[in-house]
């Protein structure tokens, strides 16, 4: 579409209206600067029917007045307002009627200057109209200027009119309405509605108006759009966050409102799983580089993983485990790991409260030991210090068998007393210096490889924050009595210690060895203590059980519920 200049077009418009109106106004003046002698004409020419009536009376006087009013008469025919009727602009029917008038008039001039008035009056009334043809000439023909004049200026109003109603008519459709729409395009925009339509026109001007704000509100839209999906984006991601935060807040709540067991991880990490139920979720408990324990969140952990991401529960040197995270869409790494660190604290934390815990009860126990040894056990070393004395003391004199053989059982009583008595002393002097069962149960080994030949070997699958610390301090004092059992009074060469979970209520612990057998222990149950291993079980709300083993020896089964409070 060929375009134009709107400026142009309104240049022309009022050149054309200049141009229109001038063209009338210079036809008005010059019209009218031709018509200033039409009154003097006709007056004049009116004045020459009078004068001819008046001559008939000087036709017979012969007098010098008749030649004044001839002169008078001849002035007022040759003025110059009569001579315009000679100009080369007059109708030629006037230019004749003047000429007739004139070439009459010399006819009547000769009937004056002759005195023949009869002549005279017989041609003036032929004279006379064509004065009046003349006058009625010059007449119609100053009308014809006046009609002339009128006829323009309407018509050329007409034309400024019609001019003037097309241009609104053309300015209402390719600049008023284009502008409207502009308008309303704006008014649109403003509402914040961006998808506006620019309209179509012929000018430059207008289409640059147009085109600029047409580029101006595809960049607004574009910055909005921007802007919208920026808010956007950041409420779903303080939403998010606001969601993250308060299910770390409820997990933290949890873990440190109730005891951190096997259980409570599991409602932890079930949680967390249905913030975002199409991940697969898992917590792998390690201890000692070795996989103690794994907790599957709800739904089954999917058998053909190939890559998994790890979030370590790290707290500074302590290496607990992981999370381990199996997704196929993308995730928010931070609230895993996140969850992750928080865990690992809750486990650091549980730990350490259930190291002090069982620190303050080696505390309690270290005093009583002081205290035993301080007490019954000189008091036991006086006593058999005393029975040596007197049994060297009856040797000198004359005894009787049965009072050396009640003296005897009264040394070996007293000896077995301080045997048991410095047992009970190691076994109150053993020390957990972390929560973990399984180094307490290695140190407790240790020891005792110190003071045997015996093979000990430990099979621990117990995971971690299974057992409390009051179970701690039992199972450790029955794992070493029984032990000890093994090493002095069943000759054991091999000795194998196993601690495993069978169910989720059941926990056994198997002390074997391949020594003399459990019916000789029971010929002497009273000398080694297997009633106090009884009371030890029963603190734990479970049982301890002495079988004879297959290949030899005898075991010793210690089967009790985890984290069950103490009877």
């Amino acid at each position: 579409m060929k375009k134009g200049r709107l400026t142009s077009a309104i240049w022309g418009f009022m050149l054309t209206l200049i141009l229109l109106s001038s063209g009338l106004a210079i036809f008005a003046i010059v019209n009218l600067s031709y018509s200033l002698g039409d009154a003097r004409a006709i007056n004049a020419s009116g004045s020459l029917r009078m004068q001819s009536y008046r001559l008939m009376f000087y036709a017979n006087s012969g007098s010098e007045s008749a030649s004044d009013k001839i002169a008078e008469f001849e002035n007022t025919l040759n003025s110059q307002a009569l001579r315009a009727s000679l100009t080369w602009y007059t109708p030629q029917d006037l230019k004749d009627k003047y000429l007739a008038v004139i070439d009459k008039w010399q006819i009547m001039r000769y009937y004056i200057e002759s005195e023949n008035s009869r002549l005279y009056a017989a041609a003036l009334k032929d004279f006379v109209d064509t004065i009046d043809l003349f006058v009625l000439e010059t007449e119609q023909h100053a009308a014809f200027k006046l009609k002339m004049l009128a006829i323009s200026q309407i018509t050329g109003l007409a034309i400024m009119l019609l001019i003037a109603f097309v241009t609104v008519r053309i300015a209402k459709r390719k600049v008023v309405k284009p502008l409207q729409q502009l308008m309303q395009a704006a008014d649109t925009i403003s509402q914040g509605n961006f998808n506006v339509v620019m309209p179509k026109t012929e000018y430059i001007e207008l289409s640059a108006l147009s085109s600029a704000l047409d580029t101006t509100i595809k960049k607004l839209a574009s910055v909005y759009q921007g802007l919208e999906s920026q808010v956007q984006e950041k409420t779903i991601a303080l939403t998010r966050a606001n969601n993250e935060l308060k299910l770390l807040y409820d997990n933290v709540v949890m873990l440190h409102s109730s005891k951190l067991d096997i259980s409570t991880l599991t409602d932890a990490i079930n949680q967390l799983q249905s913030h975002n139920p199409d991940i697969n979720l898992r917590l792998v408990i390690v201890e000692d580089e070795q996989v103690q324990y794994i907790i599957d969140a709800q739904g089954e952990w999917p058998r053909d993983v190939k890559s998994t991401q790890k979030f370590a529960l790290q707290f500074e040197q302590s290496n607990l485990g992981y999370l381990e995270v199996n997704s196929k869409q993308p995730f928010s790494t931070a609230l895993y790991s996140n969850f992750a660190i928080m865990l690992a604290r809750s486990m650091v934390i549980h730990n350490a409260g259930e190291q002090r815990q069982q620190l303050a009860l080696m505390e309690e126990r270290g005093v009583i030991a002081r205290e035993l040894h301080d007490s019954l056990g000189q008091l036991l070393s006086f006593l058999k210090i005393q029975v040596n004395l007197l049994s060297k003391e009856l040797d000198k004199t004359s005894k009787s068998p049965r009072a050396a053989e009640q003296l005897q059982e009264i040394n070996e009583g007293v000896n077995t007393a301080y045997v048991q008595l410095r047992e009970l002393l190691s076994t109150f002097r053993l020390t957990i210096k972390d929560p973990n069962l399984g180094h307490a149960i290695e140190a407790m080994i240790e020891q005792l490889r110190g003071q045997t030949d015996a093979e000990i070997t430990l099979d621990y699958k117990l995971p971690v924050q299974l057992l409390g610390a009051h179970q701690h301090i039992h199972i450790l004092q029955l794992t070493r009595e029984a032990t000890l059992n093994a090493v002095k009074h069943a000759k054991a060469k091999h000795i194998h210690i196993s601690c495993q979970k069978i169910s989720d209520e059941k926990v056994i612990i198997d002390i074997s060895d391949d020594g003399v057998g459990i019916e000789k222990l029971k010929e002497r149950d009273q000398h080694f203590g297997l009633g106090i291993m009884h009371e030890r079980a029963s603190r734990l709300s479970g049982v301890v059980e002495f079988n004879q083993n297959v290949e030899g020896g005898a075991t010793v089964s210690l089967t009790f519920p985890p984290q069950q409070e103490p009877v």
